[in-house]
């Protein structure tokens, strides 16, 4: 009997069975093998934030609206959908540094490579308290703050300690500086600066327990520099009066105009006088690795002490400062108390003892892959190409007239009209940075020496001459109105 022809079935593979549906990602990550919901998560994440960044252009550096989430946890955990969301609704009303018009702060951009070490050290959870809580990058954070020390011209054995901002770099420098001179309980004793120094000096102060006269401001040159004279004058004073010194604080980039105290003249007199010189370079200090601009910096090796911040030009996402000794046993000699529930240090000490902060992150991971990925001709290309736009924007601002400047050798520039009283500048500055946020551009407004500014800060390498011009076309039609009113 012949056999029946073959269904034309018979060769259609049977269906897949559906796949299940995505699970899941739970709260801890699983130890033992390769979590897909953890990977589609952190994929759905990214996607957010990759369209948040390639959309900045398109939209305005503040947010038009702002909408909060629910703030307090349900009584059961949200699933991925729903914590998606809720970051959507943080993100759109978020400050965007990324827009081309982002012109108004020492924020800039963040580097690509910063951004992905974050995330690795979200996901690390290291602790520098100490070694055995996060070995490689204790080890990381010493090597790069002795490479970081020694470029900036501070001797052979120099190095330092990450910090959580500027701020506390400098109170840290502080403590240290009063700690090294044994004036731990002198209540007289005073630190001097200019009195364009940073306001974290003031808060420094307070919290080491002075009184705020204990802040000695004195007064800078027409460049905005601090003056050397004067300092000197003040410290023949100090001396003959036998009132203790801490430390001079030099400044390399004040915040408004961006200016630099001279180094070699101001380590001269506390050479002379026996004081410890910390340079607060939050601002200046990274502008040593452009060949071109590293003249401006002479002197910067002969501090005691350095703050340096690389989160306000080269992209390093927040926070990036580092506090740089000559010596840096000063700091484990002003932090150390031990840590008797700790293993003993391996390899040069605790971290958490180089400083005032104990757990905190491995943030030391995000400086060292973004300088990895710039290079240093990258990172002297992202320098250079900031004072080449303040020259350019303070070009076309000069050319429209009637505007008071004041600007350094940095990258940023404050005006305002030359003509004006403090209410006009204040209601001037008011007017232009809200018409000039109409152009997606945006400018900060400081008062600076009792009067209103506009700043710009020209650190965002996404800003181009065509976003100049049409900065200074604004700011020209603003003067044009304070002269019809």
């Amino acid at each position: 009997m012949p056999k029946p022809p073959p269904s034309p079935l018979a060769s259609v593979p049977p269906a897949p069975r559906p796949a299940p549906p995505p699970r899941e990602c739970g709260s801890f990550v699983d130890p033992f093998q390769v979590d897909p919901a953890l990977e589609a998560f952190l994929q759905q994440a990214s996607s957010l934030l990759c369209r948040w960044l390639g959309q900045a252009g398109h939209g305005t550096p503040l947010p038009g609206l702002s909408v909060l989430p629910v703030v307090e946890p349900e009584a059961e955990g949200l699933g991925s959908d729903r914590l998606l969301a809720d970051l959507q609704l943080v993100m759109e009303g978020a400050y965007n540094p990324n827009h081309p018009g982002a012109l108004a702060h020492l924020d800039p951009p963040p580097l690509s490579a910063s951004i992905v070490a974050d995330l690795i050290c979200a996901g690390l959870n290291n602790n520098l308290l100490a070694e055995e809580l996060s070995p490689s990058l204790s080890r990381l954070e010493r090597a790069l703050c002795a490479w970081m020390a020694g470029h900036l011209g501070l001797p052979e054995g120099s190095g330092g300690v990450a910090a959580s901002g500027g701020s506390l770099s400098n109170l840290m420098a502080l403590v240290t500086a009063r700690h090294h001179r044994g004036l731990a309980t002198r209540g007289d004793a005073v630190v001097l600066c200019s009195e364009e120094a940073h306001v974290s000096l003031i808060k420094a102060v307070a919290v080491m327990g002075l009184p705020a006269e204990a802040l000695v401001r004195l007064p800078v040159t027409a460049a905005g520099g601090l003056d050397p004279l004067a300092l000197e004058e003040r410290l023949a004073r100090l001396d003959r009066a036998a009132i203790p010194v801490i430390a001079v604080v030099a400044t390399s980039g004040t915040t408004v105009r961006g200016a630099l105290d001279p180094l070699e003249p101001i380590a001269a007199l506390c050479r002379r006088y026996g004081h410890w010189l910390h340079v607060d370079g939050a601002i200046g200090a990274i502008f040593a690795f452009s060949q071109r601009l590293r003249p401006l910096l002479g002197g910067l090796g002969l501090a005691d002490s350095i703050t340096v911040n690389p989160q306000k030009l080269l992209g390093i996402t927040k926070t990036s400062s580092l506090l740089l000794l000559a010596d840096p046993r000063h700091l484990q000699r002003a932090f150390g108390t031990g840590l008797p529930y700790m293993e003993p240090s391996w390899g040069g000490g605790h971290q958490g003892e180089a400083g005032l902060q104990g757990t905190r992150p491995g943030e030391i991971l995000k400086l060292w892959l973004g300088l990895r990925q710039l290079g240093l001709d990258g990172m002297a290309a992202l320098i250079d190409a900031a004072v080449r736009r303040r020259s350019e924007l303070e070009r076309r601002l000069r050319a429209v007239g009637g505007l008071t400047l004041c600007s350094g050798p940095l990258h940023l520039l404050a005006f305002r009209p030359e003509a004006c009283d403090a209410a006009g500048a204040e209601r001037w500055s008011a007017a232009t940075r809200a018409a000039l946020l109409g152009e997606q551009l945006m400018l900060s407004r400081p008062v600076y020496r009792g009067l209103h500014h506009l700043k710009a800060v020209l650190g965002n390498p996404h800003t181009g001459s065509e976003h100049l011009e049409r900065l200074a076309l604004v700011v020209q039609r603003s003067l044009a109105e304070v002269t019809d009113g």
